[in-house]
């Protein structure tokens, strides 16, 4: 199971424990702000896509949308979001779990510039029913990101 994965890989920081899991579905932005009772801008959600290198995530704030044209800029390509049918097989996580930590080999991640203006944000953490709180630097830290990146329409670093 992906929570698993997920636990395991923050096992070796020391901070599997802070993994919080419901009894409700927290699948979606909406959702996920209400099992954690938060706004949802403060839902970091993963979005997946496949770029010209391969898959990347984008990981932004619950309330942010991708801005085509800002993605074509940042990637070369037009935005194309994998099906839920791939999420799982390439990412390594279902849709409503979706995270950026232990995921497959060759996904890279990057973080929007729309979560910079949190001093915590509640990422997905593998399954359709769990979540962590983590500071963006952890958040940086702990996906791994290669690096920030603005594709979200209208949201200004610092809101």
């Amino acid at each position: 199971m992906a929570i698993e994965k997920v636990k395991e890989y923050f096992g070796q920081y020391g901070i599997e424990n802070r993994v919080r899991e419901f009894a409700a579905s927290s699948a979606t932005v909406e959702l996920a702000a209400q099992a954690l009772g938060c706004e949802p801008c403060r839902i970091a959600k993963t979005l997946s896509f496949m770029a010209a290198e391969g898959p990347v995530l984008i990981v932004a704030a619950g309330d942010a949308k991708i801005d085509n044209q800002k993605y074509k800029a940042q990637f070369g390509i037009k935005a194309k979001m994998l099906s839920p049918e791939e999420v799982e097989k390439i990412i390594g996580h279902a849709v409503g779990g979706v995270c950026p930590f232990a995921v497959n080999e060759n996904v890279v991640t990057y973080l929007d510039v729309s979560l910079k203006s949190f001093e915590t944000v509640f990422p997905a953490c593998g399954s359709s029913n769990s979540a962590i709180e983590l500071t963006v630097k952890e958040l940086e830290k702990y996906s791994r990101a290669a690096a920030w990146v603005d594709v979200c329409k209208g949201y200004p670093e610092n809101r």
